[in-house]
């Protein structure tokens, strides 16, 4: 079997396995397993309850050894089946698991290309990019870009990782040391997933790389309703958000983003209620504000607000620059 990520030196080729989950996906499910590179040691096709039999179909038709079939009883979600995936996976000592979903918008070509920083050692956990091409962007159906678009900015500040231009991407790839230290049972079983992973990867201080991926849109009919990503994905991410800065800045580590935050919000919500109390009184009452009073309020206000957004930059600045698979081996040598 031919392998184009194996390199020069006496370093093993990486064992990749790919994960494929499967729901409504009939129609296409054959045609993306029947592309995927014959380098890939293992394919696993998570069968989501769905309704149109995909497992079975496979089993029926793909003759495909790597090829195996694992099923939910009841419907979990792309999040559940990728973690069924994860799990199975990693059993099988592969070094790096990638996602493919089985409706055929990820080209099984570009995996090569998608992995190439994890085996490089360069990074964790690799995305793809849409944006990073204007032209390719435009032949996003425009529901789904204007959904994307309005989502990336939260994921950005809930995730930690504000150089990505594409974080609610789905062809993904991850080395099995950072997959092993994930919580999988807690890690969000639906359309949030990626978004989710992440939050969890930011915590673990993995690094993230982004490689041009741009999707391919036929007439397959997708599972994800953007009206309802945007009303719950924004909640989810807040509460992403702050589970992130709680871990990252108050129990794994304290620095200057932990006073920052800390000070900046005393004296924000200080001078804000302040502020919103003696204006009730002036407002209703018979006491006249006095500039003193106003400055009393105001002041902290600001000094405070500087100080939220002095955080918000070091969190910007405070980027993953080694990854876990690079740390793991110099620790072993």
């Amino acid at each position: 079997m031919h392998d184009p990520l194996s390199h020069p030196s006496s370093t093993p080729a990486p064992v990749v396995a790919v994960v494929v989950p499967c729901y409504r996906v009939r129609a296409q499910i054959l045609d993306v397993l029947a592309r995927i590179p014959d380098w890939v040691a293992h394919v696993f096709v998570v069968d989501d309850a769905c309704p149109e039999q995909s497992g079975a179909l496979v089993e029926q038709q793909c003759r495909d050894p790597r090829c195996r079939v694992l099923r939910h009883e009841r419907n979990q979600g792309v999040g559940g089946a990728m973690c069924t995936g994860f799990r199975a996976a990693l059993e099988t000592g592969a070094t790096i698991v990638a996602k493919i979903d089985g409706d055929g918008q990820m080209d099984p070509a570009r995996l090569a290309q998608l992995v190439r920083p994890i085996v490089d050692g360069r990074a964790d956990y690799a995305k793809g990019n849409r944006f990073f091409d204007l032209a390719a962007l435009t032949r996003m159906p425009p529901v789904r870009r204007f959904g994307n678009l309005a989502l990336t900015l939260l994921c950005k500040a809930a995730s930690g990782y504000w150089d990505l231009s594409d974080p609610t991407n789905g062809y993904i790839a991850i080395h099995r040391r950072a997959a092993s230290a994930l919580p999988l049972e807690r890690i969000d079983h639906g359309y949030f997933f990626e978004s989710h992973m992440l939050v969890h990867l930011n915590v673990l201080r993995a690094v993230v790389a982004e490689t041009p991926m741009p999707a391919v849109y036929g007439d397959e009919t997708s599972s994800l309703s953007v009206r309802r990503a945007l009303v719950s994905f924004p909640f989810k991410l807040l509460r992403g958000f702050a589970r992130r800065v709680v871990w990252r800045y108050f129990i794994y580590d304290m620095n200057a983003v932990t006073v920052f935050l800390t000070g900046g919000g005393l004296l924000f919500l200080f001078g804000l209620g302040f502020g919103a109390y003696r204006w009730y009184l002036g407002a209703f009452g018979e006491n006249t504000q006095t500039p003193g009073t106003v400055a009393l309020g105001l002041f902290p206000a600001i000094v405070g607000f500087q100080m939220l957004l002095q955080a918000m930059i070091l969190d910007i600045m405070s980027k993953p620059d080694r990854s876990l698979q690079a740390k793991e081996r110099d620790a072993g040598d």
